[in-house]
C-alpha cells in the first residue's frame, strides 16, 4: 500500500453521514473488512467496526534474513485492542510501496528460511494472528526495489516456507495489484487464507483511481475488472477481498483544502456523480477533474458489490483517512458485516 498518498480525502461525508452511533462488533455472517493501519500515526482504531487489522509496515531486515517492524510500541498498543474485543484479528504487513530486499530474500534458500522463521518469532512475540505480505511487486522494479524474472516462483517458495513457519492455525494474506499479475495465484492457493486486492491507485485525474466500474473516465482498469482478474487467476471468490481507498487522488496543482468534508464548498470547484463507474469526483472552473475520491454513496455501493459476488469481504487502505466521528469505517463494517 503506497504510503505517500492523498489522506483524509473524502468529499461530501457531512452531507451523508449522521450522528456517531455506537456499533458493537459481532461479526456473524462469516464476512470480513480488513483495515490497514499505519504505524506512523498516533490514532487508535476502533475495534469495533473491523474484523482484522494489517499493522504497516515491517519490513525485511537490512541483512535480508528477517523482520524489521517499524514502531513496536504501536503495534503492541493495537494488538491489546483484542483484549476489548476478542474477535478481532490482528496481522503485520510487511512490505508497502517502495519497500525492498524481498528479491535478494526470497531468491536465497537460506536467507528465504530464516525470513520465514523469524515471521514465527514476531507472530509468537507480538501476540499476531498472522502475518500479511506485501510486495510490490514481484519481477517489477518500479518503486526503485530489486527485482529478478524469478520472483514469481520465489514469491511462492516464501509463502510456502512462511505457511510452514508459523502454521496452519495462523492468517497468511497477501496484498496484490488490481490485475493480479506477478504472482502465481493458483500455486499460492494452498498456502493462503485470503488476497487483499489493491483496487485503487489505478489512475490519477484526469482519471478515476478506483472506479467500481468502467466509463469514459476509467484509464487502466477498475475494480469490477480486479476482482475478475484474479477469479480469471484462480483465486476463488472465498478468499477474496477488495480493496477501497479511503483517500482521494488530486492532479499536481489542486489546492487541497485543509477540511476536505467541506470541499465541495471550494470556490471554482464543482463536485460530479459517475453514473457509470459508480465514484464521485471533483472539477475545476474549466470542467477539467482535479480530484477523485470516495464518499458515502460510492462506498456503499462497492459493499454492496462485496455482498453480491459474495467475495469474503472488504478492505481499506487506510482507517486513518476517515473524519474523527469514523463516518466511513462504520459504513464500510456495517454494509459487510452487519448486512442482513
Amino acid at each position: 500500500m503506497k504510503n505517500i498518498l492523498i489522506a483524509l480525502a473524502f468529499i461530501g461525508i457531512c452531507l451523508s453521514c449522521t450522528g456517531s452511533k455506537k456499533t458493537e462488533a459481532s461479526p456473524s455472517n462469516g464476512k470480513v473488512v480488513v483495515a490497514y493501519v499505519t504505524s506512523w500515526e498516533d490514532y487508535m482504531p476502533n475495534p469495533n467496526v473491523v474484523t482484522h487489522i494489517n499493522y504497516a509496515f515491517g519490513h525485511v531486515n537490512d541483512r535480508f534474513d528477517g523482520v524489521r517492524i517499524a514502531n513496536e510500541e504501536r503495534l503492541r498498543k493495537i494488538v491489546a485492542l483484542k483484549q476489548k474485543a476478542p474477535h478481532l484479528k490482528v496481522l503485520v504487513s510487511i512490505g508497502g510501496w517502495g519497500s525492498g530486499r524481498f528479491s535478494e530474500m526470497a531468491a536465497d534458500e537460506a536467507l528465504r528460511k530464516s525470513f520465514a522463521k523469524d515471521c514465527q518469532r514476531i507472530v509468537k512475540e507480538f501476540n499476531l494472528d498472522g502475518i500479511d505480505i506485501d510486495w510490490e511487486y514481484p519481477t517489477q522494479d518500479m518503486a526503485n526495489i530489486s527485482a529478478s524474472p524469478d520472483d514469481t516462483e520465489n514469491y511462492t517458495l516464501l509463502m510456502r516456507d512462511i505457511r510452514e513457519a508459523i502454521g496452519k492455525n495462523k492468517l497468511l494474506t497477501q496484498a496484490t495489484v488490481a490485475s493480479a499479475e506477478y504472482m502465481d495465484h493458483k500455486a499460492l492457493d494452498a498456502y493462503l487464507d485470503f488476497t487483499n486486492i489493491m483496487a485503487y491507485d489505478m489512475g490519477n485525474p484526469p482519471y478515476h483511481h478506483s472506479a467500481l466500474y468502467r466509463s469514459d473516465k476509467v484509464d487502466r482498469r477498475c475494480a469490477d475488472e480486479a476482482v475478475k482478474a484474479h477469479l480469471a487467476a484462480g483465486i476463488p471468490k472465498h478468499k477474496l477481498v477488495m480493496g477501497m481507498p479511503i483517500y482521494g487522488r488530486a492532479i499536481d496543482g489542486f489546492q487541497r483544502p485543509a477540511d476536505l468534508t467541506k470541499a465541495h464548498e471550494m470556490e471554482g470547484y464543482t463536485a460530479h456523480w459517475d453514473s457509470d463507474a459508480l465514484v464521485p469526483y471533483l472539477t475545476d472552473a474549466n470542467g477539467n477533474m482535479v480530484f477523485c475520491y470516495e464518499n458515502p454513496e460510492s462506498l456503499t455501493l462497492k459493499c454492496k458489490y462485496i455482498l453480491d459476488q459474495d467475495l469474503l469481504g472488504g478492505m481499506y487502505w487506510e482507517y486513518g483517512g476517515d473524519n474523527e466521528n469514523g463516518d466511513l469505517t462504520r459504513l464500510v463494517y456495517e454494509s459487510i458485516v452487519k448486512a442482513k
